[in-house]
């Protein structure tokens, strides 16, 4: 048998498979609320929340959702498969709107908190929903479409969930969680606590594992995001896949801060700790002092982080401060993990930062590192069930091991398809063997033991004279600086070369004036081939990153290439 074959590829990673864990997984045949009802059974005064000291047991998270279903149902005609829109940040509204949609056999879709009122129309006219449910500093933006197909908006004020605004302890409440509840009215418009203060009880549950459950939308990177659609079976997957891999169980705490809008922060930081009975800490963002203080005042045994936040905690001048002992697991993806940064960590807390790697069509990971034997900047190893392979991106052959291609997937969670796109199914999948699979567009290579290594997304090369450059290795290279931060490499206009390779670097604290530019570049060619080498690096005071915390290195580059063809075009003066 080959080195390119799948079995060949099963049998390497298998060889490091956890020794606990079977190869196959057996899905719940369970709708995903069904979950917070057995919590509910199990430990009804166990905390499922905790949001700024305040706690929420697993019998008041239950209640509340019901009503929330219940108000859904009866003042909002919300019937099963009906979609319904969560615009808000992390917040026990956040979750228990989420579970409300579930018990209403209804279908959740998160919705970026960042967007804007033009963005929201599209998820308004494309999923066809009538209700949203929305925080009141995010009203002004959602509030112009009651008239352009929403009918229906129930307005949540964070500080609800706040008992005590001023004793909070050392705490600092961002603006938007001590801002007091707004008197907003209107027709369509009810508040979160008129709502709850109805106790309308719901119908039957009734939504089946085949049923639709939640429907994350794509960035959007071209065109406008498409819906992912996941069933329920497709998300219990997810979910235990996730929890049973890491061994959570009921008396962990996790730090609840990777937006909960994304799949990420959705399933192992929300939906995870529900269907286990654990306890999650939330917090509204990500903030380094507050997530530290979380983490000492509530012994949070685990944290989902990417490795931007991960960078940003290590680098908490007062770091050693706070009492991280409780940690056990820090684990996350989206970006490789810098090996300076890891070793810090390792260093700080004993502990290996364990990358997965998944995506919104995906339902959250496929990927994930064995926690008794992670590889430094790795995607991991395919998970329960999950036959990954990597591809040709154009003749879509399988490439030997070590060579680089497209990943593709076939996983019980890959999503049904995309909204209302057939277009976009087409292109999205393929079959493989009379199997369905799942094009990724990110490029990655196995190693010999079985496990992935991201190289780069599949259009995000640099074409230096000819030799390819991945920046997502210079990136990684540029962290062992001992003044780096933070980096980001895209192409820039080469008269000789055609394109060249150029960083723009956010540089540590306190280091503004003790390293130079030309410093730097010296550095980096003694540290990496001269080929993919930065040829031009610029300090800046920050790099834009999403709402999920990764840095947006499209917006950086469509800026670069915008500005190579001003350039270019600019008419000479005299």
């Amino acid at each position: 048998m080959s080195e390119a074959t799948p079995m060949a590829t099963v049998a390497r990673h298998h060889a490091f498979w956890p020794a606990s864990h079977p190869k196959n997984l057996s899905v719940p045949e369970t709708n995903v609320f069904y979950n917070v009802e057995v919590s509910a059974a199990r430990y009804p005064d166990k905390p499922a929340i905790v949001f700024y000291d305040t706690v929420i047991s697993f019998a008041s998270f239950k209640a509340e959702a019901e009503k929330i279903a219940g108000f859904l149902q009866q003042q909002c005609q919300v019937k099963a498969g009906d979609r319904v829109l969560l615009y808000m940040q992390n917040s026990p509204q956040f979750v228990l709107a989420y579970y409300g949609i579930l018990r209403a056999n209804a279908v959740v879709v998160p919705v970026n908190p960042m967007n804007m009122t033009t963005e929201l129309r599209h998820y308004v006219r494309d999923t066809g929903a009538t209700t949203a449910l929305v925080a009141q500093d995010l009203y002004a933006q959602v509030a112009p479409l009651l008239q352009d197909g929403l009918k229906h908006l129930i307005v949540a004020a964070y500080s609800d969930y706040v008992r005590d605004v001023e004793a909070t302890g050392a705490h600092r409440l961002p603006e938007t969680v001590a801002a007091p509840r707004a008197d907003i009215a209107g027709p369509g418009v009810t508040l979160w606590s008129t709502m709850l203060a109805q106790s309308l009880a719901p119908g039957p549950l009734t939504a089946g594992p085949d049923d639709l459950c939640v429907m994350p939308y794509t960035s959007g990177t071209t065109g406008n995001p498409k819906g992912c659609m996941h069933t329920h079976r497709g998300v219990m997957y997810s979910i235990v896949a996730s929890m049973q891999w890491f061994g959570t169980q009921q008396d962990a705490v996790i730090l609840s801060t990777l937006p909960f809008f994304h799949v990420t922060g959705m399933q192992g930081s929300m939906n995870g700790p529900l269907y286990t009975g654990s306890t999650m800490v939330i917090l509204p963002r990500w903030d380094r002092e507050a997530a530290a203080q979380a983490i000492t005042r509530h012994r949070v045994t685990s944290v989902q982080l990417i490795a931007a936040m991960v960078v940003d905690l290590l680098s908490h001048p007062q770091i050693g401060d706070f009492d991280l002992s409780s940690l056990t697991c820090i684990r996350g993806g989206g970006a490789a993990m810098p090996e300076a940064v890891a070793q810090k960590m390792r260093d700080l807390l004993g502990l290996q930062y364990v990358e997965g790697y998944g995506m919104s069509e995906t339902m959250a990971a496929t990927h994930i590192n064995p926690t008794a034997r992670p590889k430094k900047q790795c995607l991991g190893m395919p998970l329960y069930d999950v036959d990954a392979r990597v591809v040709d991106p154009v003749t879509l052959a399988e490439v030997a091991q070590g060579e680089t291609g497209e990943v593709v997937v076939n996983a019980p969670n890959v999503m049904r398809g995309y909204w209302n796109n057939p277009q976009a199914d087409a292109a999205a999948f393929i079959d493989i063997d009379g199997k369905r699979f799942l094009r990724t567009g990110d490029l990655a290579m196995v190693d010999q033991d079985g496990y992935y290594f991201m190289v780069d997304r599949l259009k995000r090369m640099i074409n230096a004279s000819g030799y390819k450059v991945w920046p997502a290795e210079v990136e990684s290279l540029l962290y062992a600086h001992p003044a780096i931060r933070e980096a980001c490499v895209i192409a820039a206009s080469d008269a000789r070369r055609g394109e060249t390779v150029k960083a723009l670097v956010v540089l540590k604290d306190g280091m503004q004036d003790q390293v130079t530019t030309a410093q730097v570049l010296d550095w980096a060619h003694a540290n990496m081939a001269a080929y993919k080498a930065p040829r031009i690096i610029v300090f800046v005071e920050s790099l834009p990153k999403s709402p999920s915390g990764k840095v947006m290195w499209r917006e950086l580059q469509e800026c670069e290439n915008a500005a190579s063809v001003a350039a270019a075009t600019a008419t000479p003066t005299n």
